[in-house]
């Protein structure tokens, strides 16, 4: 499977990504992450229900699986989707998509010969 880069030159795997993606609280703080521009630990915390202390340690595991980069502003971080995190991901889908692709296609040929 591909790896990419995160933005400390380091090789990013699926499993990182699948780990990192794994938890709905931390899948939550990454789609409101790629719903915007940028956005700080502040902004996310907002009507989370979540602690600024829970949001920190679930935007550094997506730092580390290389979803989201930040850029530091004075005492404010800013956090936004690095989509080439992703590609892992997409890749690993892409690949097991031929699979069922081809098994699909097998069982319309089986159905047709049963029911024709």
């Amino acid at each position: 499977m591909t790896n990419v880069m995160s933005m400390n030159a380091e090789p990013i795997d699926i499993s990182a990504v699948m780990r990192a993606l794994a938890d709905p609280t931390r899948r939550a703080v990454f789609e409101r992450v790629a719903g915007g521009k940028e956005i700080t630990v502040a902004e996310l915390t907002k009507g989370s229900g979540v602690t600024q202390g829970a949001i920190s340690q679930h935007l550094k595991s997506l730092k580390q699986a290389g979803l989201v980069i930040e850029r530091p502003e004075g005492r404010n971080v800013y956090y936004r989707a690095q989509p080439e995190g992703l590609t892992p991901l997409a890749d690993w889908m892409n690949h097991y998509s031929a699979f069922w692709r081809d098994n699909f296609d097998r069982l319309r040929a089986v159905l047709r010969e049963i029911d024709p």
